[in-house]
């Protein structure tokens, strides 16, 4: 099977970043790294601008997502763009949104660890290629996966994380929240909980150029 991506440098040109971004997402329609390919409908690649400032990253796909090939589409996809619209003052158009695993995981169970290291490469060639300057992590396992910690979202949330460089120097910063699905089930809490880390998003989208570090995050704790 040939390799998500290699050691070659991200292009510099939009043209030709496109042209890498439509040939990842090719690839990764014929993905079957891991058993969910066997149940999914179609690969929910991502959508939105490839050439976002501003990426925003879930669990998986649900039945509707599966069904349409688009993430966040259902109630929970409706939560996040109304308050992508309050709170940021963006539509989704103006963003990037993709998830931790690619195909619906059965009966909407948690990704499994294997399927989650097996789509884990699409993801970071996601990033590389979009070189957004702030990631929002949308829940536990997209917050997990991307600061490798053990974490859980309510503690992670509320800070601002160093996450990597963009192909220009300076750093991708990452804002953790709570996924739109646990603002649903939770009511006012989580949903005032996460409308702050948006509009925390929000300005460090408008510093990130010149930020400097952000906070750290220790790797041996538990949700």
């Amino acid at each position: 099977m040939a390799p998500v991506a290699d050691d070659s440098p991200v292009p510099a040109d939009r043209a030709e970043r496109a042209a890498a971004f439509a040939e990842l997402r090719d690839r990764a329609l014929e993905c079957r790294r891991c058993r969910l390919a066997e149940g999914r409908t179609q690969v929910v690649f991502g959508s939105g601008d490839p050439d976002a400032d501003l990426m925003f990253v879930g669990e998986g796909p649900g039945a509707e997502e599966d069904r349409q090939g688009l993430p966040f589409v259902g109630r929970s996809g409706q939560l996040l763009d109304r308050l992508m619209a309050e709170e940021m003052d963006l539509t989704r158009d103006r963003a990037y949104i993709a998830n931790v695993v690619k195909c619906r995981p059965p009966d909407n169970r948690d990704p499994k660890p294997d399927e989650i290291e097996a789509c884990r490469p699409w993801l970071e060639a996601q990033v590389d290629l979009i070189g957004p300057k702030v990631i929002v992590t949308l829940g536990n396992f997209s917050s997990r996966l991307l600061l490798d910690t053990r974490e859980g979202i309510t503690r992670l949330r509320g800070s601002v994380y160093p996450y990597r460089d963009r192909p220009d120097g300076t750093p991708v910063q990452l804002v953790p929240t709570f996924h739109p699905a646990a603002v649903l089930r939770g009511g006012g809490e989580p949903m005032a909980g996460m409308r702050a880390d948006l509009v925390r998003a929000k300005q460090t989208l408008g510093t990130a150029a010149s930020a400097g570090t952000g906070a750290s995050v220790d790797a041996g704790g538990s949700a």
